[in-house]
């Protein structure tokens, strides 16, 4: 089997490729490194079974090009993290959308198998105890930035799956929760690594908001197996799944977590919204995943604690 990965030099991607080559399929990376790294694939230099292409998903001929060579796609690129999604709207909108068109409209036109990652963020500010794939999105002001992240994958998922129910092409969409493991960095506000960087420096823990909001993180090795179960199974395909955690924490005892498992002296030092992002800023206050269909379909069950999430990432920064 010869695998596309979108977004393959990312966090998530490079272990993705990892898994795939273990069990001896060949893989094909496609990134533009605006936020994947060189540094998370180096192992694989010299792999004959893996091959890096430096481009961008809105590089239609590219994607093209990658596409018909490929038997499956996994199309994890996206401009993602709080940060950037604050900061450059327009730029996550662009990536987003029409990267995912043109990624879904080439593997419909070579008839490859593809599977689609969304986002915890399209439940928005829904705080049920247990979001499962069918619940209500709530969400704020389309005028406001921090919802466009949200918007931008909600229109892929239309996109992937309209092409399943009217043009027939197989395909998996993936909803997943806060995902962390080695290889993650905290530049694009992504809050374990961040923590933890802070932490082996013996700086504040910054904390953004009152740290009352909620989270489940889940292990990458978890994520991954699910990515690859749920793209092989028949009866995924047309469907949308979680992928989470299912220990949920606050941001703020996350922080006091991190200090403990890492034998810091750092204290915990509390943000506003308005001066860590942008006035007016608007987060989800909880966000919880209900797993069972995934569960039910191919068996996923988040294995790593939270505390052995915490250990892998202070390991891998402490290398």
């Amino acid at each position: 089997m010869r695998a596309l990965i979108t977004g393959g030099a990312g966090f998530i991607g490079s272990h993705l490729a990892d898994r795939l080559l273990e069990r001896g399929d060949q893989v094909l990376l496609l990134d533009d490194l605006s936020t994947g790294r060189l540094s998370n694939i180096e192992h694989l230099q010299g792999n004959p079974d893996a091959e890096f292409v430096l481009g961008s998903i809105l590089n239609a001929d590219l994607v093209d090009h990658v596409v018909s060579r490929v038997d499956v796609v996994y199309h994890l690129a996206a401009a993602v993290g709080v940060n950037l999604i604050v900061e450059k709207p327009l730029e996550s909108l662009m990536t987003n959308i029409r990267g995912t068109e043109t990624v879904v409209e080439k593997a419909h036109k070579y008839d490859k198998r593809i599977l689609v990652t969304s986002t915890s963020e399209i439940y928005g500010k829904n705080t049920s105890d247990s979001l499962s794939e069918d619940d209500d999105r709530i969400l704020g002001s389309p005028l406001k930035s921090r919802w466009s992240y949200s918007e931008a994958k909600a229109i892929d998922e239309i996109l992937a799956y309209t092409y399943w129910r009217e043009k027939g092409l197989e395909t998996v969409i993936v909803r997943l929760f806060n995902t962390v493991g080695p290889r993650q960095t905290g530049s694009y506000g992504m809050v374990v690594p961040r923590f933890v960087s802070q932490a082996l420096r013996n700086e504040a823990i910054t904390v953004f908001g009152d740290g009352a909001q909620t989270r489940c993180f889940c292990y990458v090795g978890d994520v991954v197996s699910g990515l690859v179960a749920l793209s092989e199974h028949p009866e995924a395909f047309g469907k949308v799944f979680n992928l989470g955690g299912v220990e949920e924490i606050s941001i703020s005892d996350l922080a006091t977590r991190v200090i403990e498992r890492s034998g810091s002296s750092s204290e915990v030092e509390f943000i506003p919204y308005d001066v860590a992002y942008e006035e007016g800023f608007e987060d989800m206050e909880r966000r919880v995943p209900n797993n069972s269909r995934a569960r039910e379909l191919v068996g996923f069950a988040p294995t790593a604690s939270l505390d052995d999430i915490i250990d892998q990432v202070i390991a891998d920064q402490k290398k």
